[in-house]
């Protein structure tokens, strides 16, 4: 009964503080680009649809994360415009230096990347909200090669290995992914 009222309360709070966000939304170029921040302290309950509906969007985000990376690095483009539908900082300068990077050797990726992704926690109440997702991706069909002759770069492997990601909903109220990590010492 304890949860109920909690939740009920929750529910108030967060109502307000969506009206509240709304209200507040800047007016800067930036502000779609920034995280979304609360209004206060006080923790907002949200049902389980939202969870869902959030954990989905980030899902979303996610997928199209390694879409626009495969596609910015099979053509050694930092600057593909996909890239930024999907990614926010510092993930999203993260991988442009590191397709930069590759180019500027004479390196490029190719071949296919498998990813079986699951929301592990969603948090709507963080300031700003953000949902949990680990991958367990199958690079051992995405290798880094020489551009010139397709030859694979010796010292790189690819293999099954655990990534994990992070999705921050943002003020226009699109979910970025803007921190993750490949965890290649961690096979699934």
């Amino acid at each position: 009964m304890r949860t109920w009222h909690s939740r009920r309360w929750a529910s108030c709070l967060l109502s307000l503080a969506v009206l509240g966000a709304g209200a507040g939304c800047g007016s800067e170029p930036e502000a779609a680009t920034r995280p979304l921040t609360g209004t206060g302290n006080a923790p907002a309950a949200h049902s389980v649809a939202d969870e869902e509906a959030a954990g989905k969007a980030a899902l979303a985000a996610y997928s199209g994360y390694l879409e626009a990376s495969r596609a910015a690095n099979a053509r050694s483009d930092p600057g593909h415009p996909a890239l930024a539908r999907f990614l926010a900082d510092p993930l999203l300068t993260k991988v442009q230096v590191t397709i930069r990077e590759a180019k500027e050797h004479g390196a490029m990726r190719t071949g296919t990347l498998l990813s079986d992704p699951t929301v592990v926690s969603v948090d709507l109440t963080a300031d700003p909200p953000t949902v949990q997702i680990q991958d367990c991706l199958d690079a051992t069909g995405y290798r880094l090669v020489y551009a010139k002759n397709h030859r694979v770069v010796p010292g790189t492997r690819g293999g099954r290995y655990l990534a994990t990601a992070t999705a921050t909903r943002y003020p226009d109220g699109r979910w970025l992914i803007n921190a993750g990590a490949a965890h290649q010492d961690q096979p699934c």
